[in-house]
């Protein structure tokens, strides 16, 4: 059964741009886990109270999530991550 998460991402102030080439790179593994991007939205209002990045991403089953979060080449980019990226939410969702 598909396992879906909404995923919010708050950068760390004047790392904005770093951030979203993180995610750049680390979401091109998803594929490789079963998975896909379904929805990448980017905020253009500036607000730092709302995220700066949110994703809808799905993989085919809870294996593959956990596939994904164990990639060494995901783990190997936490340092970089932790440079831009200040706050993430992520929960598990459903299509209505």
């Amino acid at each position: 059964m598909p396992t879906t998460f909404t995923v919010l991402l708050w950068p760390v102030t004047g790392h904005e741009s770093e951030l979203h080439a993180y995610e750049d790179d680390v979401l091109r593994l998803v594929d490789e886990h079963r998975g896909r991007v379904l929805t990448r939205l980017r905020n253009v209002d500036g607000d730092a109270d709302h995220p700066l990045e949110t994703q809808i991403i799905e993989f085919a089953d809870e294996a593959a999530f956990d596939s994904y979060m164990q990639d060494s080449r995901r783990q190997a980019m936490a340092r970089r991550r932790d440079r831009c990226v200040a706050r993430t939410q992520m929960w598990r969702v459903e299509s209505a």
